[in-house]
């Protein structure tokens, strides 16, 4: 069992920068991965990281803006959007693997995580 909860969302203008917390409790995990969702479009993945080593994945749109990073102490993965804009605008949502590093591509492409947050909302204005 793990439960994820997101914090960091917020309104926020054209430019400016979110750093978004995802804390995790229960079982060891393997690997976190950020997704969003805008009102009538479908979920994307946004980055994916492996707990243990660090190593990182950006979805295909995503590298530049959007840094994603852990810190083991606090059992949190955050998630960095700076420059953000108006197409940034929508639902962030983490979600958590417990087993063996299974490939950060494939997870963010299907979503194949068995635990997921609730999510922030994040809104930008111009």
């Amino acid at each position: 069992q793990v439960d994820l909860v997101e914090s960091g969302g917020g309104s926020v203008q054209a430019g400016g920068s979110l750093r978004l917390s995802c804390v995790a409790s229960g079982e060891n995990l393997s690997s976190v991965g950020w997704f969003r969702q805008a009102p009538g479009k479908e979920r994307e993945g946004v980055a994916a990281i492996y707990i243990d080593s660090g190593s990182t994945y950006y979805g295909a749109t995503m590298k530049g803006r959007f840094t994603i990073s852990r810190d083991i102490a606090k059992s949190t993965v955050y998630l960095q959007i700076d420059n953000l804009e108006s197409e940034d605008t929508g639902m962030y949502s983490c979600a958590a693997d417990p087993g063996g590093d299974r490939a950060l591509p494939l997870l963010l492409l299907f979503g194949d995580f068995p635990y997921w947050g609730q999510g922030t909302q994040v809104t930008v204005s111009s």
